[in-house]
């Protein structure tokens, strides 16, 4: 699916919108997913590399802030055809990749120049964690690497004069019910690392979709889950990002 998306990040989604463009079938397959008829389904419809490149078009012309690809990964070699095709028809915008974060160094190396703004995840420190609710296993080292190449390329956050988004890295994790100490390892890797300049995301709008119910992430977020994680945070001393209310 495609549309003018007014749910992320602020310089994302500024006063017209965020493009966003949903690919199907994201490798990670999270048993939570709040997207599953996409991610895991399969939903949606084939498009030709023209036609994408239309899509990117028609977004910016509807006046979104940026091309916002979500989940592209198992699609990188079309998209990038497409955006070809979309730049020498008039695209100007700039291009988020929104990511899992479960990519590898190299891949993320040959988007250089042609993504401005990651957004990528960093779900899991906890190994099994990974492994047993998402199909990652491995996941720590390789979204490490992944997004120490992706601030690599573009740094800090980078606001024009309306505050919206033209290039630079958001990091978002998602703090999962009874996960708190996951998510507290997770920020503490963010903190020492060379890319602990990103801005952080912390979101709290987990609810157990899709298969869920039947796992150990059954319930809400609480607010006191969150309030622990975000003031934690704040101790390790991060002061460009979002937080949420729960």
């Amino acid at each position: 699916s495609f549309n003018l998306h007014y749910g992320e990040e602020p310089p994302l989604t500024g006063t017209r919108g965020s493009g966003t463009v949903f690919f199907s079938g994201c490798p990670l397959k999270c048993i939570f997913c709040q997207n599953y008829p996409i991610s895991h389904l399969g939903n949606g419809q084939v498009y030709t590399v023209e036609e994408l490149a239309g899509i990117f078009l028609n977004l910016q012309k509807r006046g979104a802030h940026n091309i916002n690809l979500v989940s592209p990964t198992p699609y990188l070699y079309h998209i990038v055809r497409a955006l070809e095709i979309a730049s020498h028809k008039g695209l100007i915008l700039p291009v988020v990749n929104n990511t899992g974060g479960y990519e590898d160094r190299d891949v993320v190396r040959m988007l250089e120049g042609i993504v401005d703004i990651w957004l990528p995840d960093f779900k899991y420190h906890d190994a099994e964690l990974a492994r047993t609710v998402s199909a990652a296993p491995g996941y720590r080292e390789l979204a490490y690497d992944a997004i120490d190449e992706m601030f690599s390329q573009v740094g800090e956050l980078i606001l024009d004069d309306e505050d919206i988004a033209v290039s630079g890295t958001i990091i978002r994790h998602l703090v999962l019910p009874g996960q708190t100490e996951n998510s507290k390892q997770v920020l503490e890797i963010i903190a020492r690392s060379s890319f602990s300049k990103s801005c952080l995301s912390l979101m709290s709008q987990y609810f157990p979709a899709f298969e869920a119910p039947n796992s150990p992430l059954s319930r809400r977020l609480t607010s006191e889950e969150y309030a622990e994680v975000k003031e934690y945070a704040v101790e390790l001393g991060f002061e460009d990002g979002w937080f949420q209310d729960i």
